[in-house]
């Protein structure tokens, strides 16, 4: 196959477009909204939900402990003040055509990994092959659709080249951001990417994972790699400023408040709303040992969403769907239990300047008007979707009720059995919330009362989060209603196929609803190719209407702030990056700040 030889460019890192600029450029000291002087030292500690029972992220058996994946660096790495860019990270340079159809990645001199061994090109090769081989098999696809052949020219350089047909724009941050594994580690026959392990990784990272301080399933702890070759780069002054990172493990929200409470860890970024506004009236916030803050962010919705599990029957028509979802009051939950801190999500590029407005442009039409026969008719008519608006002053909105039982009517829902709930063909339409959390129950629980009164038998079955991972994930699929998280992303490319992609809907873990729908394929491509900041602008508006349209999922809700609460040892810089909190990257640990407090009897 012919390859572009002319026109090589030869950078310390890559943006978004071809022709497009870097905001640091080569000289750069170090990042712009790092403190760094910031002093080293200290632990940074958080809490996680449920439990893990193995070392390995990257396979779907098990559940892996958080900060599994600390230990492992890339060829190229993103920052958190510029969208789409990558810089050399492991790479001290990248060499390619202007139509990025080849790229040589040029290693840093010197780089180990943490036992001591050289970091080479051959371990960069053995990663690439082993993530094709036995990662995730939507991750699996999106390797073996972009690369041709990878090639060690030498100890320090490798070669990518990508397949004609595959778009270009993204492949060379795709494989620069794969996570670099110990070829020698991997080789002692004790490791497999698809099992789970119960030997943490061997990484080039600034940590490592402690196993005399961690305890599986409860938790974990990395500490500094004192002989991480990178400390002094300019990309990581001013970073990995703590000696520890530790992750406490509970079972239970409130339990976990309580350890906060009792200094079992020191930093929360708190997800539940009644405890924000309820719980944080005890002595050590009064006494200002712990500092409860709104930190401001311009970070794109997660995308979290009450999902719909399409590949069961009575999910499979949209107009079900949409009969559900407008049984969720979010206007009385957001007044009632969320204490007003929430806005609703509508859009997948929720809280960006993406999201779909108005009837669609001619270049929109020009994307969706040849996919027309996979697409819902009110794309074309209509403004884009939006999540049903009820009455804050009662649990259920008659007007929303009203709509709901006219389209289960109309999906042939319209007869009842003695028990006043909807059957057809002699089968109760019946839909079952799966909830592992204890936070939820008061937000699920009005949701199925709603349900129950337009005739649905809806269900909530709370289980532990073993048994939800479990029953969510490849080949089960055993749910009809879960939370889940669909993020897309600023510059998006083949993560859009690893959750909304009809490729591997039947095997991947993202793509929790099954959705399989050719227009949305299209459309995804027409991301990927874009070429220019208009271009994706247009096809992401597209795709987001489509997406919308399809109503396999009820978004929930989103705040465009941090709330987070901490002991007054941390300190970070004055105007953060909008988009990170960055508590564990570039915040930092107050020594004089901590003997105070310990003095005082704060922990």
């Amino acid at each position: 196959m012919a390859q572009d030889e002319t026109n090589i460019v030869t950078r310390h890192g890559i943006p978004t477009f071809p022709g497009g600029e870097l905001k640091y450029g080569p000289d750069f000291e170090h990042l712009d909204y790092v403190n760094p002087d910031a002093p080293k030292g200290g632990e940074m500690s958080e809490w996680a939900f449920g439990g893990f029972d193995n070392w390995n992220p990257y396979t779907i058996n098990g559940r892996a402990g958080a900060l599994s994946s600390a230990p492992l660096e890339s060829l190229l790495t993103s920052v958190s003040d510029e969208i789409g860019s990558d810089y050399g990270l492991l790479a001290e340079s990248l060499e390619y055509p202007e139509d990025r159809s080849w790229v040589i990645f040029n290693l840093r001199e010197g780089i180990e990994f943490s036992d001591g061994t050289p970091m080479t090109a051959e371990d960069v090769l053995f990663s690439y092959e082993v993530f094709r081989e036995k990662g995730l098999p939507s991750f699996r696809k999106v390797l073996d659709d972009t690369v041709e052949t990878a090639e060690v020219l030498d100890p320090l350089r490798i070669r990518f080249d990508f397949k004609e047909d595959t778009e270009k724009r993204d492949a060379i941050q795709k494989v620069g951001g794969l996570p670099i594994l110990s070829k020698a580690q991997y080789d002692t026959g004790k490791m497999d990417l698809e099992e789970p392990q119960s030997t943490p990784w061997i990484g080039t990272g600034p940590y490592v994972v402690d196993l005399d301080r961690s305890e599986l399933g409860k938790t974990v702890v990395v500490t500094r790699n004192p002989d991480y070759w990178g400390q002094d780069l300019p990309i990581n002054i001013g970073r990995n400023n703590f000696d520890a990172l530790r992750v406490e493990y509970f079972a239970d929200y409130a339990v976990a408040l309580e350890g906060l409470k009792g200094g079992a860890y020191m930093f929360r970024n708190e997800a539940s709303s009644k405890d924000w506004a309820t719980g944080y009236d005890f002595p050590a916030v009064e006494k200002g040992w712990i500092v409860k803050r709104e930190l401001p962010h311009g970070v794109i919705s997660n995308g979290q969403s009450f999902v719909f599990n399409t590949r069961h029957e009575q999910l499979k028509d949209p107009r079900v769907r949409e009969a559900i979802g407008l049984m969720f009051n979010f206007e009385w939950s957001n007044e009632k239990l969320f204490y007003g801190l929430y806005e609703r999500v509508d859009s997948f590029w929720e809280n960006t300047d993406l999201a779909a407005t108005g009837l669609p442009s001619e270049e929109e039409l020009a994307l969706l008007e040849p996919l027309r026969a996979d697409i819902p008719e009110e794309v074309f008519t209509e403004e884009p979707y939006m999540q049903p608006r009820s009455d804050p002053n009662s649990s259920t909105d008659r007007r929303n009720l009203r709509k709901a039982n006219r389209l289960l009517d109309a999906a042939g829902w319209s007869e009842f059995n003695s028990s006043g709930l909807r059957v057809k063909d002699g089968k109760t339409l019946r839909v079952e919330f799966l909830n592992d959390s204890q936070t939820f129950d008061r937000i699920v629980n009005p949701f199925v009362e709603n349900l129950r009164s337009a005739g649905i038998d809806a269900q909530h079955q709370r289980v532990d989060n073993a048994s939800a991972t479990e029953r969510e994930r490849p080949p089960n699929y055993d749910f009809d209603i879960v939370t889940a998280f669909l993020p897309t992303g600023y510059v998006p490319g083949d993560s859009l196929k690893q959750y909304f992609g009809s490729e591997t809907a039947d095997t991947s873990t993202f793509n929790k609803m099954g959705l399989k729908n050719p227009a949305v394929d299209a459309l995804i491509e027409h991301v990927k190719a874009a070429q220019n900041q208009k271009d994706l602008e247009v096809a992401i508006s597209a795709l987001d209407r489509v997406l919308r349209a399809l109503k396999f999922r009820t978004g929930q809700w989103n705040k465009a702030a941090y709330t987070v609460a901490y002991y007054d040892v941390f300190e970070h810089p004055e105007e953060l990056p909008p988009y990170a909190l960055g508590n564990m990257d570039f915040w930092w640990y107050n020594a004089e700040k901590a003997e105070k407090l310990k003095a005082a009897g704060a922990f």
